[in-house]
């Protein structure tokens, strides 16, 4: 039986970086439950399904979505292709956010994801972990930040590659993410009442690497 650490919170919070970083200290496995979602988007987007949730449950099981490690790194392969390089962009987050709302691709992802965290020790973030993918987590993180904050990280992370973005747009898409993500029907995004509130609004991402090490050492 492996140790579990859950990592939940919202859009741009920094939930994959810290939990990279995390992991790394740890020698834990890390599992981006957000990237899978955005391997089913991307599948979608590139076949011309649209944000019907009819398509979408009709056509997920087309998608087939595995996690792959090469020195420690995940990779995602989609139907054997690694998009991992290629699921970062705004419209990939924006139509993840969408499939994550339908059952059946939710079902599809679900035993992929208890299934690493019952033979390793991982560190698995997304929106539902603490919630509902591991309820049972040894630990429950739920990191967040100001919508201002988070806009502002992902500006300069966009920026820094050289695309071409408006912070206001940014804003208004992480709104809209936060909106969809704790208001859809199955397992929306909220705090687990046995998690720890972490907001990393004014800390560097050492500190919160540092806070979640104590967490993990602490009783």
């Amino acid at each position: 039986m492996g140790y579990n650490i859950a990592i939940d919170g919202p859009a741009g919070a920094g939930k994959s970086t810290i939990a990279k970083m995390v992991a790394k200290q740890l020698n834990f496995i890390y599992v981006d439950t957000g990237a899978m979602y955005r391997a089913i988007a991307l599948y979608m987007i590139k076949n011309g399904i649209g944000k019907d949730e009819e398509l979408i449950a009709k056509n997920v099981k087309n998608a087939n979505v595995k996690i792959a490690y090469v020195d420690g790194e995940q990779q995602v392969l989609l139907n054997e292709e690694n998009v991992s390089g290629c699921i970062r962009t705004e419209e990939v987050g924006n139509m993840a956010s969408f499939v994550a709302k339908v059952g059946e691709v939710r079902a599809q992802l679900l035993d992929l994801q208890r299934a690493l965290a019952a033979s390793e020790n991982v560190i698995m973030d997304g929106r539902d972990i603490g919630t509902h993918v591991l309820p049972n987590a040894d630990k429950k993180i739920y990191l967040t930040a100001s919508v201002e904050e988070r806009a502002q990280r992902r500006y300069k992370e966009l920026c820094e590659k050289g695309e071409k973005c408006v912070l206001e747009e940014i804003e208004k898409d992480i709104m809209a993410r936060d909106e969809q993500d704790m208001n859809r029907e199955i397992a929306p995004l909220k705090k687990a009442e046995d998690a720890i509130l972490l907001d990393s609004s004014d800390m560097t991402i050492d500190q919160v690497v540092e806070r979640i090490i104590q967490i993990y050492k602490e009783n």
